[in-house]
This record gives C-alpha cells, sequence and structure tokens, in this order.
C-alpha cells in the first residue's frame, strides 16, 4: 500500500484489490465478506449488497446517476443467484445542484426500479457545502432472496465455456463521449438491471458455475479475479469477443482497450462445456442478451491468454492503474 490513496484505488483492479486485502479485510474479515462475491450471502436465503456512484457526469448518453445506481446493485444481486426485492437509497447533494437536475436523476431511478421489479424503501439524504460533493453521489444496498445458491469460481472446472451477454466496454466510452473526451460519436451505455436475464440462464437448464457483471476493470479484470479465484486459466479468442465498431474506435484514439472498459449491462457466465449452446440459446432469445458470444474456455493453466487473429497471444492481467476514473 502508498502512503495515500490515489484514484488508481478505485479502478476496480490491482490496487483496488490490494486495498480490499491490505485494509479491509484485516479490519472486518468475517466469512460472509471475505468470500468477496458481488454480494453476501446471509443466513436464511438471503443475498445483501451495497454499491457507492460517483460517475461524472452525473448524465451521460443512455442513462444517469441514478439509473445507474439501481441497476448496479441490482445487477450485483442477481450475480449472486439472487432474485433482488428491496433497495436502500442515499443521496449526498452538493449545494447549488439544481432541482431539475435532481428530478430527473430520482424519476430514473424510479422508473429503472419498476423495470427492474424492486421497490425503494429507505434511504438517507445529506446536502454538503457548494465544492465539497461535486453534484450528487448516491449510494444503494439492495437485498435478495437466493434462488440459485452455489454460483463461485471454485465450481469452475477446466474446458468451461466462456459467455458474455453483449459487447464489451460500452459504458466506460458513453462517459468518455458525455466528458467531452471524443469531439463526436454515437455510443450510449448499456446500463441496464440484469436480473431478468440472469434469471433467463438460470432456468434454461445450463450448468452455469458462475455469474459476474464486468463493470470497472471490464471483461478482461473480471476475468482474471474469476482465474485467480479458481486457480485455473482462462484462454479467450480475440476474435469472438463483440465490440462496437464506435466503442473500438473511441478507445483506440485515447490508446485505451475496450476489454477494460466498464459495462453496467452486461454479464458474464460460465458453463460447463455441454450446456453451451443452451445457455446461449437463453441468452439470445431475452432482448438483453442477443448479442451473447462465446468468447474464450477455461483451462488449466494460471493465467488469462487471449489469442489474437493473427495466431499470436497476450497475456491479461488485472487493470492497473485508473484507466477511466469515476465511471460508475
Amino acid at each position: 500500500m502508498d502512503d495515500i490513496i490515489t484514484l488508481d484505488y478505485g479502478s476496480g483492479g490491482r490496487k483496488t484489490s490490494a486495498l480490499i486485502e491490505e485494509l479491509i479485510l484485516p479490519a472486518f474479515g468475517n466469512e460472509a465478506l471475505n468470500a468477496l462475491g458481488d454480494g453476501a450471502l446471509l443466513e436464511g436465503g438471503l443475498a445483501f449488497s451495497t454499491d457507492s456512484f460517483v460517475v461524472t457526469p452525473l448524465e451521460f448518453p443512455g442513462g444517469n446517476i441514478g439509473k445507474l445506481a439501481v441497476c448496479g446493485t441490482v445487477n450485483d444481486l442477481a450475480m449472486c443467484g439472487a432474485e433482488p426485492k428491496y433497495l436502500s437509497l442515499a443521496l449526498i447533494i452538493e449545494e447549488g445542484l439544481p432541482t431539475e437536475t435532481l428530478r430527473r436523476v430520482l424519476a430514473s431511478a424510479a422508473e429503472t426500479a419498476k423495470a427492474a421489479g424492486v421497490s425503494i424503501v429507505t434511504g438517507d439524504t445529506k446536502v454538503v457545502e457548494r465544492g465539497r460533493g461535486d453534484g450528487l453521489y448516491i449510494n444503494t444496498a439492495g437485498i435478495g432472496l437466493v434462488r440459485y445458491p452455489g454460483l463461485s469460481p471454485s465450481a469452475m472446472r477446466p474446458g468451461d465455456a466462456v459467455i458474455l451477454s453483449g459487447t464489451a466496454g460500452d459504458h466506460g466510452a458513453a462517459v468518455m463521449l458525455a466528458r467531452g473526451d471524443m469531439l463526436s460519436g454515437e455510443i450510449e451505455s448499456d446500463c441496464a438491471p440484469l436480473n431478468s436475464l440472469a434469471r433467463a440462464l438460470l432456468e434454461s437448464g445450463a450448468k452455469v458455475r458462475v455469474l459476474r457483471d464486468p463493470t470497472r476493470g471490464g471483461v478482461a479484470t473480471t476475468l482474471c479475479e474469476f482465474a485467480e479465484s479458481a486457480g485455473l486459466g482462462i484462454e479467450l479468442d480475440e476474435g469472438g469477443i463483440p465490440v462496437r465498431r464506435s466503442v473500438a474506435a473511441a478507445c483506440a484514439v485515447l490508446g485505451l482497450d475496450p476489454l477494460y472498459s466498464a459495462n453496467e449491462g452486461k454479464l458474464l457466465a460460465v458453463v460447463s462445456p455441454e450446456s453451451a449452446e443452451t445457455a446461449l440459446a437463453a441468452l439470445r432469445a431475452h432482448p438483453a442478451g442477443r448479442g451473447a458470444a462465446v468468447i474464450g474456455r477455461v483451462t488449466e493453466g494460471r493465467r488469462v491468454i487471449l489469442k489474437t487473429p493473427n495466431g499470436g497471444s497476450r497475456v491479461l492481467r488485472k487493470l492497473s492503474g485508473a484507466q477511466l476514473p469515476r465511471i460508475c
């Protein structure tokens, strides 16, 4: 750990892992927390998750911080195999925030909660001095009922198929566009609740080992976390990973890799090899999963390897540094 906390510690990559392992777990470690899932699995078949949102700007193509805050916690619960039921929503508002901006954000959060079938049942509001809050921060926490237990990287086996439910990197690229990091472009965030898509997959009969939504750190970092937790490797086919041309072009201009750019409306699934076609059919039958593709397989090695179309390969590691800070 460094002597001070920098933006890199919020990237979702290596330094975030160091922060968790060296400071947070020693302070609070317990069985539920030590599992380091998208949410805690508790007695009574409950799943519990929380997330804080500091995205800038507050509004971006395809969504805003309100929609993002609901999707983030709903999706974390869904990746635990839970049915999301109830959310809290807490606001930290900077003095001077336009009331109409807050009205739009809250309306978006309400609309998204309704679409996801969850209720926002409690919350909190604080206002801080002008210059101390960058407009608006939101925290959400959620409770769900575990319907599909046993999802874990530890369930992965060599030969398993790795599936991505759609195009990689859309949300990160949309935030770049909204910040003016590009002159122009037609890119929208993929921000969306994933609970109905996850349910369709889990009820399809496919043998699903683990689910995760690739947010901070993107597809690459999420798969590195899978491999590390399972003590296995993953081999990816670069040509088989769906990426929108506009996202690839935007990342190329800025020297970024779309595999490390966040999604907020896609899921990664590892399924048994014989279940791959069943899983793909279930995902593609759902509006949120029409672009689903098998992008790789689990191996006995301990690294994530990207095979390129020209026959080369490169090792993927957890994101190092903050490729794009404050994207969620």
